[in-house]
């Protein structure tokens, strides 16, 4: 064992050798800079970091059994190559993960399934299924003493002392470094149908998709999109009607997608939905809202907040008063996307001043080194949350190793 880390960029292969590398780090009192593929490097503060170790060379799918609904995979995975291995049996991941690789960069699909889970930024269908984490089964991750460290396996009952699913699901790499995840998957729906409202104002809006949540027919995605991001779709027929576009989804069996749809457009005439997307069209337009296809200009900043829906588009009319925002609601409104300019602080003062007032938490996606080392990337915790994530964050990693900065410029 050697008493000092070597430094500069370490691609482990097997669950073994990242053991020996955090071990050896831990030794040298090393900190590290965690990441799969680095899809999401850019997301968060500079890591003050001695050497990087990166679990890209840690892949396959160690376990795939479709009849039972169980997907085994180590962190470095591609969700690319998941979501195909999920396809040919037609299945695929039901928190409908986000894919931030494209608006950071890279390409569709590049990110890693240890980054899905370490992020946990859930998609559209969030507000049926659950997030990321609901749908983690079991985890194996070395911790900051460089031991192996495993909770749950292919049934949730299996979780034993410390819930890992739930603590490092969102920890963002800071507590210990995945190597494998077992996951929950589902069938695919047969029949998607997407009813569409074109210029509503986003108050009306919020109202129709909060009238739609509210009705027996387990609608699955429920978004809002101002005019200048909906031109930006990949369907011809809304990206050139020149207005904002509501969407409200459904899914089930054919019969069953089309019954709900009708009956919800009963329920929401007063709104005037104009269009019904099939099938095939409406995962397309879903597909571009898990990608983000809206915010792909990497020159703009952009940020994530979630907030109360019956106050999403009062927080949004106060901003707009002062700076010029695009703006995606999805969650019915509990997920705002905000594209701003390229301000100096990407408008942070501007946004965490109005979360002062109607509640909630901010996340900047994107903006360049600048911005995001002198501005508070993520939201600032609570005294009593910063007590808590302080002695969950020793439990886990008491030498302070994995991603020193990330989340907080202070720790």
């Amino acid at each position: 064992m050697t008493a000092h880390m070597r430094l500069g960029f370490h691609t482990p292969e097997t669950e073994e050798e990242l053991s020996q590398l955090v071990l050896e780090a831990a030794e040298s009192r090393t900190p590290l800079e965690v990441m799969g593929k680095g899809t999401k490097r850019e997301l968060g503060h500079a890591v003050r970091a001695g050497a990087v170790v990166s679990t890209e060379n840690m892949r396959g799918i160690t376990l795939y059994e479709p009849t039972e609904l169980v997907m085994v995979a180590k962190t470095g995975t591609p969700l690319a190559e998941i979501e195909a291995a999920l396809a040919e049996n037609d299945q695929e991941l039901a928190c409908e993960p986000v894919d931030i690789a494209p608006v950071m960069g890279y390409g569709p699909g590049e990110g890693t399934v240890g980054g899905l889970v370490a992020t946990n930024i859930s998609g559209s269908r969030r507000i049926l299924k659950g997030a990321v984490r609901d749908h983690v089964l079991g985890i194996r991750a070395v911790n900051g003493r460089g031991e192996i460290i495993k909770s749950g396996g292919r049934v949730m009952k299996n979780v034993t002392g410390y819930d890992l699913a739930r603590m490092l699901a969102g920890s963002w790499g800071t507590l210990a470094v995945m190597s494998e995840v077992a996951l929950k998957v589902l069938p695919v729906h047969r029949e998607s149908r997407t009813l569409i409202f074109f210029g509503l104002t986003d108050y009306a809006a919020i109202e129709a998709l909060c009238i739609a949540m509210g009705t027996p027919y387990e609608v699955s995605g429920t978004l809002h999109l101002h005019a200048e991001l909906a031109a930006r779709l990949t369907d011809e027929d809304l990206a050139g009607n020149g207005a904002a576009v509501t969407a409200i989804r459904v899914e089930s069996f054919p019969a069953s997608a089309r019954y709900r749809a009708s009956r919800l457009r009963e329920a929401l005439l007063a709104y005037g939905p104009e269009l019904e997307l099939d099938s095939n069209r409406s995962q397309v337009f879903w597909r571009d809202v898990q990608s983000l296809k809206m915010f792909k200009d990497v020159r703009n900043p952009l940020w994530r907040v979630s907030t109360i829906p019956s106050r999403a588009a009062s927080l949004i009319g106060n901003l707009a008063r002062k700076i010029d925002v695009r703006v995606a609601y999805d969650w019915s409104g509990g997920l705002i996307w905000i594209e701003t300019p390229a301000l100096a602080d990407a408008a942070a003062v501007d946004i965490r001043r109005q979360l002062a007032e109607f509640g909630g938490h901010a996340t900047l996606i994107r903006a360049d080194s600048t911005i995001r080392n002198g501005t508070d990337v993520f939201q600032p915790l609570e005294p009593p949350h910063d007590v808590l994530t302080a002695k969950l964050k020793h439990a886990f990693d008491p030498l302070g190793l994995f991603n020193p900065g990330r989340l907080y410029r202070d720790r």
